[in-house]
């Protein structure tokens, strides 16, 4: 279940029954880009780095500044993350 306090950050999402870890690249994803250091807090207690370095190398999604800056946090190499890639 996502906490209360999270629960704007998935707007777009029936909350009754959700269950983030069912759904981990759309829950890391709408962490790094939208959430707060309580947000960051709760996706580190969810989801191992493992998961969320796995997300950064395959979100294409994340803004350039949210994929640079958790790049950087998670030691994941900028060729390796995804939203830093020209799709076309």
């Amino acid at each position: 279940m996502v906490p209360s306090n999270l629960r704007a950050l998935f707007w777009d999402a029936n909350l009754d029954g959700f269950e983030p870890r069912d759904y981990p690249d759309y829950a890391i994803f709408r962490v790094l880009e939208y959430g707060d250091e309580a947000a960051v807090a709760w996706l580190r207690q969810t989801f191992s780095a493992t998961e969320i370095r796995r997300v950064l190398s395959t979100e294409r999604r994340l803004t350039a500044k949210s994929a640079n800056f958790w790049a950087l946090v998670y030691g994941v190499p900028a060729g390796e993350v995804a939203a830093l890639h020209d799709s076309r």
